[in-house]
């Protein structure tokens, strides 16, 4: 099952044992924003950072959610995961996001004013760096 999406996808990763990451196939995606981890019993877990459903991202490469999950036996129940995404992957898929702040902090410091679009770009890559530390399970405090 892995190995069917990894090949559908475009500039892949592994970034640990059993983890991913790629550019998204459901949006213009210039750097990878898409986390792929397969679980031990079989699962398949997909993210793509930059918002994309993951109903999006199967339909861009012709698949459904039941091609991420292995037939399942009788009696057979999966652990729930507390952090499908380990924080390196989160930060990687993040990089664009950083140089976008950077390159407007760039800007200000120098006394340049940013466009209303490259504003509302901005508050885009905040709300992702956001919703990046969310999904690490690191809290405000960097625990």
């Amino acid at each position: 099952m892995i190995d069917d999406l990894l090949s559908r996808l475009d500039k892949v990763r592994r970034t640990g044992p059993g983890r991913w990451i790629a550019r998204c196939p459901a949006h213009d995606d210039k750097a990878p924003s898409l986390t792929i981890r397969a679980l031990e019993d079989g699962r398949i877990l997909v993210h793509c950072f930059t918002g994309c459903s993951t109903s999006a991202v199967l339909a861009a490469v012709g698949l459904e959610f039941a091609d991420l999950y292995p037939e399942l036996l009788p009696n057979l129940h999966g652990k729930p995961e507390r952090r499908p995404f380990p924080a390196a992957d989160v930060l990687r898929a993040l990089n664009r996001e950083v140089l976008i702040v950077a390159a407007a902090a760039g800007f200000l410091l120098e006394g340049r004013s940013i466009s209303d679009e490259d504003r509302a770009r901005l508050v885009l890559a905040f709300e992702r760096i956001q919703e990046a530390v969310a999904y690490s399970g690191v809290n405000q405090h960097g625990r």
